[in-house]
């Protein structure tokens, strides 16, 4: 009885699993068919022009001009330390 259950199970099982295979997977089918207007010369022109007349600076990272002072370097070095010998600014590891 065992033996005939197994058998017929497996006739089951092969012929289900002969109607489950597929055959090759054709993908061309699936894909959109396109045909350019332009010719090979007009594309690469276009893209030599591109690198050409590139802009080398991003959207966006337009970075003001700096300031014109009157004041010099050494006068605002001046300025911090009498700042931080009169307490108005904290130094080292107080300035956190």
């Amino acid at each position: 009885m065992n033996a005939k259950s197994l058998l017929a199970i497996a006739a089951i099982a092969a012929a289900f699993s002969a109607t489950a295979q597929a055959g090759e997977a054709d993908y061309a089918s699936n894909l959109p068919q396109f045909q350019g207007q332009r010719d090979r010369a007009e594309v690469r022109a276009d893209g030599v022009w591109a690198a050409q007349n590139r802009n080398p600076e991003p959207a966006g990272s337009r970075v003001a001009a700096p300031l014109k002072s009157n004041v010099t370097a050494q006068a605002v070095r001046a300025d911090a330390a009498q700042a931080v010998r009169l307490g108005q600014i904290a130094h080292g590891e107080a300035a956190i």
